[in-house]
């Protein structure tokens, strides 16, 4: 045992490679700029305190971080984790759920997608869940945080448009690194102008950088269930996990020869939302779009030691997960304009894909637009939020529009 460990330990220190570990950072450095506004507003919409965001923070570090370390360093594979942001977007949009609530949906997801991993059953679940009305829900999900980052001009002209004028100029020149630009020129704007609250900062650096779990004992409910836990588990899968599996068989990971261990991962990330989610865990899954970044070859050219890109991924998300305290008020600090335009700038690729998805397939076309236009409506009928309307709306009208030679394009298909 010693000596395979050993052996293990050996091979891991050649194959470290400056390139993979770099490429590690920039996975998280994406992750987080990109989306964890969003993780803010979904945790402030259940009711969570700062000390409780916090924990959200420490909760889906150390799982993500956990993951991607175990994961990669086990299966020899660049398999990289992420929190679910269209989750976090359904969860922000959500309306009349508080956050004991909300964690009992949160379990509920968690042992759904842990069943679908241990079952097998998540390749056939995602061919029953037509692709356009799927990419339709999550487009109507977002919407608004796209609305929401123009809207901002009102509060905040010149750093709002300043913002944008970043985010054009970095797609065109500087793609990978656009968001962050956005976040960097988004908080020099608010230092010149005064409007950074600094205050909640400087205690947490004066107190303590690190972030405390708190636990919520979950309540469940009939109707958080099927307006939260259902909808966050189906926008996980089909748009966060059946992309994250595309992404590793692009990449090769995936092949006859090795088989990605699809059913393990998944209901490794399941298995950790369930021990997670009482502490703001909500949902972990796999990655796509930073996922990428770890698997290509920029990250080595040897595809074999690129797993070296997930762990170094690991490592800095479990620290970044350790200082929770520090973002979470890094975070607080910016004005609620700078949060809106960051994260409506950095979904807009997320919205335009989902759309172009959405709209594709031609006999599902006015199926896909009517679940895109229910979800975005914000409906909310009996306590159940528009994104399990939005899919019910969009699955009727399918089966009364669908012409029997023409089947919709699935996930996966």
């Amino acid at each position: 045992m010693i000596r395979k460990l050993g052996h293990c330990f050996k091979q891991f220190i050649d194959d470290l490679s400056v390139s993979a570990i770099i490429a590690g950072f920039i996975v998280v450095l994406v992750g987080f700029t990109s989306t964890i506004a969003i993780v803010f507003q979904a945790a402030l919409a259940v009711g969570a305190t700062p000390a409780e965001i916090n924990s959200w923070v420490w909760a889906l570090g150390l799982g993500m971080g956990s993951s991607c370390i175990a994961l990669s360093l086990y299966y020899k594979k660049p398999i990289i984790t992420a929190w679910s942001t269209p989750g976090a977007a359904l969860i922000a949009t959500s309306q009349g759920i508080n956050l004991s609530e909300a964690t009992g949906a949160f379990l509920v997801c968690a042992a759904l997608i842990t069943i679908a991993g241990l079952s097998g059953t998540f390749e056939k679940l995602m061919h029953r869940i037509p692709m356009a009305l799927a990419s339709a829900m999550l487009a109507g999900l977002l919407l608004r945080f796209g609305i929401g980052a123009f809207a901002a001009i009102t509060a905040a002209p010149g750093m709002v448009l300043t913002m944008l004028a970043v985010h054009l100029l970095g797609r065109r020149y500087w793609a990978r690194y656009s968001v962050l630009g956005v976040l960097v020129s988004g908080v020099i704007y608010a230092q010149l102008a005064g409007s950074l609250q600094t205050e909640a900062l400087n205690v947490a650096l004066t107190h303590s950088v690190w972030a405390i779990p708190i636990w919520t004992t979950p309540t469940f409910t009939l109707a958080s269930i099927i307006s939260l836990a259902l909808p966050l588990f189906i926008v996980t899968m089909t748009s966060q996990n059946a992309p994250g599996v595309a992404a590793i068989r692009a990449a090769g990971y995936d092949s006859a020869d090795s088989p990605a261990p699809i059913s393990t991962i998944i209901a490794s990330t399941g298995g950790l939302t369930l021990i997670l989610a009482p502490f703001g865990g909500y949902a972990l899954n796999l990655a796509a779009i930073t996922a990428a970044i770890g698997m290509s070859p920029e990250a080595h050219p040897d595809p074999k030691r690129r797993y070296i890109a997930g762990v170094s991924a690991g490592i800095i998300y479990l620290f970044t997960g350790l200082i929770g305290a520090v973002i979470g008020a890094l975070f607080a600090a910016f004005p609620a304009a700078l949060i809106a335009a960051l994260a409506g700038l950095a979904l807009l690729g997320t919205i335009g894909n989902s759309l172009a998805q959405a709209v594709a397939d031609e006999s599902a076309r006015e199926a896909a637009l009517i679940a895109f236009l229910i979800t975005a409506s914000g409906l909310t009928l009996y306590g159940i939020g528009s994104a399990f309307w939005g899919l019910i709306g969009g699955l009727v009208a399918l089966a009364v529009l669908r012409k029997r030679d023409q089947p919709p394009k699935v996930i996966g298909a």
